[in-house]
Formats: structure tokens, sequence, C-alpha cells
């Protein structure tokens, strides 16, 4: 697996390859690029690049010092896209809302397009369920590791209230074993994931962060998922309704983690609203 550097640490990503237009996934907290796995067959001709970002997930630690705020995490991204030369790429995040701090934080000179899968918008950073429980139990010093004892039970971490209520047909026990084991295991990725959950700011700022996000004028779709658990219905549009050239796109029997309750249909939208024109990119 391919790694590039960049001032926080060492990043590791899958690139497909090819003369493609460059379509970049970002996963949410304590996954890695298979998120995308079941997506990737329906995006063939398409360059896909995926990052396993230092959200919990990731196998090798960051520099001690380094910034993994979600402002951070950001900036981990914009560096991403930087060492790697990617312009005009569609950047594309599930469930994590960090992508869209890159229009935030003014780090957005690489991409050309959004797409935003059911994800965390406005205030709800965390969302209610396990990365919220996650976020509370972090602030207390060597809480984080008994709050994430239960999840070596694969019971318990496919319930409603754990990493099961992110998807309408589940996930596999092994994919969930990739995603957790890190974070079970090693300390120095803990303290990555501890970084990053106690860095969310209040409501106030999180609002202020999403009106600043108005000003990107370039395409944005917005997927949402149906039978979502975990970010609200009404977020969907409103997120559409937030950028000058939004579009909304609706997935039934879906929860959060869309690639993995229907891929097919996601690749479809994906690749639809890649390789359009931009008279069929603004907001319908």
């Amino acid at each position: 697996m391919p790694d590039v550097m960049v001032p926080a640490g060492r990043i590791h990503y899958e690139d497909t390859g090819g003369d493609g237009p460059v379509v970049v996934l970002l996963h949410g907290l304590t996954m890695d690029h298979t998120l995308w796995r079941k997506v990737l067959p329906g995006l063939t001709g398409l360059r896909c690049v995926l990052p396993t970002l230092p959200l919990g997930g990731h196998r090798v630690p960051m520099r001690p010092d380094a910034d993994l705020s979600l402002p951070g995490q950001a900036k981990i991204v914009a560096d991403f896209l930087a060492a790697l030369d990617l312009r005009e790429v569609t950047l594309v995040s599930c469930d994590w809302g960090g992508g869209q701090l890159l229009v935030s934080e003014n780090l957005d000179e690489r991409v050309g397009k959004l797409v935003l899968v059911a994800c965390e918008a406005f205030d709800n950073y965390p969302p209610k369920g396990a990365a919220r429980v996650v976020a509370k139990a972090a602030k207390a010093p060597g809480a984080l590791s008994l709050a994430l004892l239960p999840l070596r039970s694969r019971f318990l971490r496919n319930r409603p209230q754990a990493w099961g209520g992110m998807t309408v047909h589940g996930i596999p026990d092994d994919v969930l074993d990739r995603w957790l084991n890190p974070s079970l295991t090693n300390p120095t990725i803990r303290r990555d994931l501890r970084k990053y959950v106690t860095s969310v700011p209040g409501k106030r700022v999180l609002l202020e962060w999403a009106e600043r996000q108005s000003r990107f004028d370039r395409p944005v779709l917005v997927v949402w998922a149906g039978q979502d658990r975990l970010m609200p219905q009404e977020h969907g549009r409103r997120l559409a309704e937030l950028f000058p050239r939004g579009r909304l796109v609706e997935i039934a029997d879906s929860g959060t983690l869309v690639p993995e309750d229907q891929p097919e249909q996601l690749a479809e939208a994906i690749r639809s609203f890649v390789t359009a024109g931009d008279q069929d990119t603004v907001r319908r």
C-alpha cells in the first residue's frame, strides 16, 4: 500500500490510477479506505484515490505534535492533495463532516466538486450513538480505552446503539475487525483518536463554520440516506440549499453508511455527477 508524507505524518492510500477524472474518497471515524470497497467497481474509468486518515482506523501513528483537531484533519486532507499534486478533484465524504472544513478553512483550491454523503453537518458533531459516547469518554484521562473495550465484542458493536446503527443491512464482522483493531490494540492510535474526538468546538463555532461553506460556488452533490439514524433528514436539504450549486439525491433503504447499504446506487450518483458538464450540475 503506497504512502505519502505530510507535515502531520505518514498517510497510506490506495490509488486505482488511470487518466480519468480524479475522485478522492474520505471515510469516517474508526474506519479506513475499505469503506469504499463495494463502490469502486461502479467507478471504473475514474481515478479513485482513497487515503486512510488518522481517525482511529489508521495503522501508523501521526507525529506526536500533529494537529489532529477537526480543522487540523482538514489541513491533512489538503496537504495530501498537494503531496500527490491532485487538482480539480471531486472530494467525496461519507459520515465524517471534515471534508466541508476544507471550504471553511479556505483549503479547497484543489477541489473542483464536492459530494457529501450522509455526513456530519451544521452542529451535528459528533452525531448521536457510538461516536458521541467515545467523544465524551475521551475527555477523561484513560477513559477512552475503557469506552472502546465493549467493541471487542462482535455482538455489542453490532447493536443499534453502536456501529450497527450506521447501516440497515449490517457491516461484515471482518470489516469491523479491520476498522476497530488499531484503536483497540495500539495506544498511540488511541492517542491520535483522542486528539480528534476531544477537539470538536461548541455549536456556535460549528454553525459559523457551516455558514462559511456557502461561499463554495462549484458543483455540490448531497446524497442523503432514507433510514439514517445519525444524520437528521433535514440536514440533507439544508446542505443542498446552503451551496449555490447544490443538488440533493436521496437513497432509500440505507443508513449513514450508504457505501455499505446501497453501493451501486451511490456509485451511479457519483459517476453521473463527476462526468456531467457544468450545465447539469447546477441546483435543480
